[in-house]
């Protein structure tokens, strides 16, 4: 006799939008079909719903610290190859002033992890910071990122302390959206509430840009790359 699932009695998906929910869709689709009591539903229903709530504070602080280490190279690049030099007096002083605070969060997080700190990757960034269209559109999605990574890492970060960090960042970020919005003539704040990211969302998103590469590449057309 086959064994009965959810699927099988959940007619009306009322169980199967609950297990989302509270699993994701990727755990619920396995619940939906797994045999109702069997020992691997019971293994899954029994660990965490939330898969991320196991990430390790250095694990999270390393990610911002490859996140933050993106942004504070784009923005160093950008100055050193003249483009922020070639746009107008506000949006030098926002490129500028983005620029050094991330590259003090940069500084900081290295501080707080000490030899925790993962290896420093290298970045190509192509023509995204060769013109000041370019640089502009790239820094402000950069901003937009980065609200929401920050509003989808805080609440899992375990030490008190850390927490209250990241909620200062998430704060310094939210302006520099708001700053790089207003600029390029966005609304600001477009939404009532901001979305949360996951990491791995994030890091899906930042790997279709191609920024992070293996090495330096050699032969370029212009100025080489930077390490981050």
């Amino acid at each position: 006799m086959t064994p009965l699932t959810i699927r099988d009695v959940d007619r009306d998906e009322a169980l199967g939008e609950a297990l989302s929910e509270l699993y994701g869709t990727t755990r619920a689709g396995f619940l939906r079909t797994a045999a109702l009591g069997s020992a691997a539903m019971l293994a899954t229903l029994l660990r965490p719903a939330d898969a991320a709530a196991q990430v390790s504070d250095v694990a999270i602080l390393n990610f911002g610290l490859r996140f933050e280490r993106l942004q504070a190279t784009f923005y160093t690049q950008a100055e050193e190859m003249g483009t922020i030099g070639r746009m107008k007096d506000a949006k030098q002083e926002w490129a500028r002033t983005l620029g050094a605070h991330e590259r003090a969060h940069v500084k900081i997080i290295e501080r707080v992890l000490g030899p925790k700190a993962g290896p420093r990757p290298f970045f190509d960034f192509g023509e995204a910071n060769e013109t000041p269209a370019a640089f502009t559109r790239t820094a402000v999605a950069m901003e937009d990122l980065t609200v929401a990574l920050l509003t989808g890492i805080t609440p899992q970060v375990h030490d008190r302390g850390l927490i209250s960090a990241f909620a200062g960042l998430l704060t310094v970020e939210a302006r520099h959206a708001a700053w790089a919005r207003h600029l390029v003539g966005a609304v600001p704040a477009p939404r009532a509430f901001d979305e949360a990211r996951s990491i791995d969302s994030v890091r899906g998103a930042v790997d279709r840009t191609n920024f992070i590469v293996g090495k330096p590449k050699t032969g370029a057309r212009r100025a080489p790359r930077y390490a981050g």
